[in-house]
């Protein structure tokens, strides 16, 4: 049951990254994130008002779990910030394969943190998954893209690693709390967050890029949380590995990679094509060995 809702939360990822994409294009990165915190908080804000109306601030009635939760927020909204201004900038194609290198950071964490082991199966996933991401990353090179100079890249990389610190932080929170109140509440605090960084930014005015409205912008939310929830729950079950899960929702980045090879147009196709198939052998031989 969690690996097919692992697959689930994929494939809402890969349509998220596309209205992401297409609501960042020459737009204002800071203010398309508030308004993905706000229609987010407002999709789950049913959890919150009925615990309320019942007399429940949720999250175990104790101030320390929405503490916990305020520190949730501020680790996503940090990967957000990181990779909505790398995905701005970059190819779907390059962008999307490199936060795809998220469940190799998993991995080692899960390892180290909670003890978890791989198979032979899923260890062949890894590998070939590393494998392949780490080809795609190459071709970046051909297409101007330095390592060493782009630092929409290395905001890329960063958005990587804060999204890993999320998913081994998301296995400690869901031992403890319901995976609905975490996101519901989560979502608030964002809204927040974001809402003062806006209201500071615009009275120190040193955001200059003009923000237009997209009918996308709201599909980033409900894509994203849909995604949560299915992930969240996937977590929440017993015999769930974090490490896998992480990879099979890295199979977003197929469906990304499509978008942007068809609709829009990105170079070096059949190199990319090659490289990512054998990702998505890697994919199924992790499904293969988690059943």
């Amino acid at each position: 049951m969690w690996i097919l809702l692992a697959v689930a939360s994929a494939l809402c990822l890969g349509v998220y990254d596309i209205f992401k994409k297409l609501s960042l294009n020459g737009n204002n990165v800071l203010t398309v994130l508030f308004f993905n915190t706000a229609f987010g908080a407002l999709l789950m804000s049913p959890v919150i008002i009925e615990g309320l109306i019942n007399g429940s601030v949720g999250l175990g009635e104790a101030s320390m779990g929405h503490f916990h939760i305020l520190i949730k927020s501020f680790i996503v909204l940090s990967s957000w910030l990181c990779g909505y201004f790398g995905l701005k900038h970059l190819p779907l194609t390059i962008a999307g394969p490199i936060n795809a290198t998220r469940p190799v950071m998993v991995l080692i964490g899960a390892m180290l943190i909670f003890g978890e082991r791989l198979n032979l199966l899923q260890w062949g996933g890894v590998i070939l998954g590393i494998s392949s991401l780490y080809l795609i990353s190459r071709i970046g090179r051909k297409e101007g893209i330095s390592i060493k100079h782009n630092r929409w890249l290395w905001l890329s990389f960063g958005a990587m690693v804060m999204g890993a610190v999320s998913g081994l932080y998301d296995k400690y929170l869901l031992r403890q709390y319901d995976p609905l109140e975490v996101q519901a509440w989560y979502s608030f605090y964002q809204f927040v967050i974001m809402g003062i960084t806006i209201a500071i930014i615009k009275r120190v005015k040193r955001d200059t890029t003009p923000f237009q409205w997209r009918w996308t912008i709201p599909c980033i939310a409900l894509f994203l949380t849909i995604a949560d929830i299915a992930y969240f729950y996937s977590l929440s079950l017993d015999d769930s590995l974090i490490a896998v899960v992480s990879m099979i929702r890295r199979g977003s980045v197929i469906v990304s990679f499509l978008f942007g090879v068809i609709m829009l147009h990105e170079k070096n196709v059949k190199l990319k094509i090659i490289d990512l198939s054998i990702l998505l052998v890697g994919l199924i031989l992790l499904v293969i060995g988690s059943n």
